[in-house]
């Protein structure tokens, strides 16, 4: 049966600074690179060799993919890039400092606008420094002005039932290195988490998720390969 494996990003330098990234390419911190070089060695101590790895285009993810595959010893994996498997848009909060928005619009605000399910930041507005219409790697896409969980799904899950899950179907294991709401997509579509429950998921940064799936592909085991870093996951066959 097929194995998966899910990466999110090592740390990046906006979750250092505690800001709202989304979609703005920030690199890798020194701390985010020695995550993922650990992650790779979690990897290869597991016995995992994917197929293929899955990637956003943003290069935390691709960086954190490519640096745990060399430290795997697997460099010669091909690597697939797509803007759905990016982080949420975080639309009008993207770039903001996050304790002084909370202390701008109150905790209990900002706390809707990150965790609800179903309920999006407000809008990037046009035209200014985030706006990423004029990025060449979305000319002519559906870009939206701000996301929710629920509509980052909306755009993952399409790309998992068109690229990814025919790979795992043929028995391929697969490896997506990702970021936090783009993986917790697949977490929520996978496990059958319900919408109020989701919010409550966290992936550590750089800790290689596990899930082992059957024919169906639903999962049937999972473990963080790092315990140690390890976080509460959805029960298997909830």
């Amino acid at each position: 049966m097929p194995r998966l494996i899910l990466l999110r990003h090592g740390q990046s330098q906006w979750n250092l600074e505690n800001r709202f990234t989304g979609w703005v390419d920030v690199d890798l911190t020194g701390e985010g690179e020695a995550q993922a070089r650990r992650g790779g060695e979690l990897i290869a101590e597991a016995g995992f060799k994917p197929a293929v790895m899955f990637t956003s285009v943003l290069k935390r993810a691709k960086r954190t993919g490519a640096l745990a595959l060399d430290s795997a010893g697997l460099k010669d994996v091909p690597v697939v890039e797509d803007w759905r498997l990016n982080e949420r848009h975080y639309g009008g909060l993207t770039g903001l400092d996050k304790a002084e928005t909370a202390a701008k619009h109150g905790e209990d605000q900002v706390k809707i606008w990150r965790r609800s399910y179903d309920i999006p930041p407000p809008p990037l507005a046009p035209g200014g420094e985030w706006d990423f219409t004029a990025d060449a790697r979305y000319v002519g896409k559906d870009i939206p002005a701000a996301e929710s969980l629920k509509t980052t799904l909306d755009r993952v899950l399409p790309y998992w039932n068109e690229a990814i899950a025919p790979r795992l179907q043929a028995g391929e294991d697969v490896l997506i290195a990702a970021h936090g709401n783009s993986l917790r997509a697949i977490v929520k579509h996978l496990f059958g988490v319900p919408d109020d429950q989701i919010v409550g998921v966290e992936i550590p940064t750089g800790n290689p998720l596990e899930i082992d799936l059957d024919a169906g592909l639903k999962p049937t085991a999972a473990r963080y390969l790092d315990q140690t870093r390890a976080t509460p996951l959805p029960a298997v066959g909830a």
